[in-house]
């Protein structure tokens, strides 16, 4: 699994080197080219940059002041200024040892992927550094998918030898998130790079569950974001999606038919999919928010849509 995420920043790479146009061979010397997330939050762009510091420690640090900083023209994105603070770094034996805030888990997947991309391939450029160590307050960084992220280096993203970034694979999907009342579900599509090795059943819920972004302003989540999915089999067209019991925690003011028909509307978008059973922690014997019993196979709704984005 972690061989298949490692690929996909590999060709998250391929294009932000495409997208710049720069080699990073022709620069001269005290340069250094500096990653940063596109605004659509789909690539990298590499940025030139001329260093002050002669020291290490003084360029690491100017280093993470520009990766901090929001551009003066918004056409990309810093990496640390998506919410992220570093609580702390040190070098050690060619090592940049970083330690990050709980709101780098906030991020979304391929948000997440991307910004690490740019922490290690930017700061692998200084002299001294060849490997890249990310903890996030104190504890192990995982991947998206549960794996254990340990030390990076810069040819993790860039050698391609066995071309077999097809473990993901971009895809356009139809979600639902709540309208401003909370009372109706929009429809909206995302395009996302999806690891062919998940079930695109668990992206999608995993997408409702993080809500719609920045990107969408006429739409609002619709569920618990700290909602962790246990797991989620498809069986004779039925998605049975088991949740933590945060779910039964409702933080936004949607009612119930809305929190429930995002993720059922959603799901059955897709073609393996007709009906949906939600279980709480392996249980259905329970009723949300005192309307639904978790018994129930749900199936599409679609007189709780309003019109789509």
């Amino acid at each position: 699994m972690r061989k298949a995420v490692s690929l996909f920043l590999i060709n998250c790479i391929i294009w932000c080197l495409a997208a710049c146009g720069h080699s990073q061979n022709s620069m001269g010397a005290g340069e250094v080219g500096l990653y940063y997330l596109s605004t659509s939050q789909t690539k990298l762009e590499m940025h030139e940059y001329v260093l002050q510091s002669r020291n290490l420690e003084e360029q690491v640090q100017e280093v993470l002041v520009q990766l901090s900083t929001v551009p003066d023209k918004l056409e990309y994105v810093a990496p640390f200024s998506l919410g992220i603070s570093v609580l702390s770094h040190k070098v050690q034996e060619g090592k940049l040892l970083l330690d990050l805030s709980e709101s780098y888990k906030s991020l979304k997947p391929t948000t997440e992927v991307l910004v690490r991309a740019a922490i290690v391939r930017s700061f692998t450029q200084l002299k001294g550094i060849d490997q890249v160590s990310v903890t996030i307050a104190g504890e192990s960084l995982h991947d998206s998918l549960g794996n254990v992220v340990g030390s990076m280096s810069a040819d993790m993203f860039i050698d391609n030898p066995l071309n077999t970034t097809n473990n993901y694979e971009k895809m356009r999907l139809k979600l639902y998130y709540a309208n401003e009342a909370g009372d109706e579900l929009v429809g909206v599509y995302k395009t996302l790079y999806h690891n062919s090795n998940v079930p695109v059943e668990r992206l999608i819920v995993e997408e409702i569950l993080s809500g719609p972004g920045a990107g969408f302003s006429e739409v609002y989540p619709t569920l618990n974001s700290d909602t962790k999915v246990l797991n989620i089999t498809v069986k004779d067209g039925i998605c049975y999606v088991n949740l933590d019991k945060a779910f039964l925690t409702q933080v936004h003011s949607v009612s119930a038919d809305v929190a429930i028909y995002s993720i059922v509307n959603s799901l059955v978008e897709t073609k393996n999919v007709s009906k949906v059973q939600i279980l709480i922690e392996g249980n259905t014997n329970l009723t949300y928010r005192e309307t639904y019993s978790l018994k129930t196979v749900f199936e599409r709704n679609l007189d709780i849509i309003s019109d789509d984005n």
